[in-house]
């Protein structure tokens, strides 16, 4: 079973076999949302943790490579949409574009895509607190937690 290691005791004082017992920033979120701890997971979230985000699955995956040896592009996609679901990183998909993702969660910020290339770069929060923007009326019962806004443009690059 290379590359997948297990939570052999609780987790105050967890030790993954095959793996150094010092916890990580990227093993702890892991364990804190009730994941398995991986080598492919581990290694999508170390490079996640160490761009500025809004990198492609097939980026990641060749990130991934260099680090663990091979990894399909279908196995990256996998390890990216349990970390999504698990509300570890965050998928950005903007139409025209492959699908992005970030480390950075957590927080109510918003996007600024070029639509020529696609470069991605964080907007903080538009207004005040989450969820940054107020609808006038909203359906009974239903309660807003989250504004996703994306600002188009054309990036410095493309604009030449």
């Amino acid at each position: 079973m290379d590359g997948v290691f297990f939570l052999t005791h609780s987790r105050k004082h967890a030790t993954i076999s095959g793996m150094p017992p010092s916890s990580t920033p990227a093993r702890d979120r892991l364990v804190d949302a009730g994941l398995r701890v991986t080598a492919p997971r581990l290694a999508v979230l170390e490079v996640l943790d160490g761009t500025d985000g809004h990198v492609t699955a097939d980026e990641v995956r060749r990130e991934v490579v260099v680090r663990i040896g091979s990894v399909s592009l279908q196995a990256a996609y996998d390890v990216l949409a349990a970390l999504s679901r698990a509300g570890l990183i965050r998928c950005i998909e903007t139409p025209g574009h492959p699908a992005r993702y970030e480390a950075r969660v957590g927080d109510n910020h918003h996007h600024l895509v070029c639509r020529h290339c696609g470069a991605t770069i964080d907007i903080d929060c538009a207004t005040g607190e989450a969820p940054c923007l107020v609808p006038h009326a909203l359906p009974r019962g239903f309660v807003v937690d989250e504004a996703e806004v994306t600002y188009w443009g054309t990036c410095p690059d493309c604009k030449h």
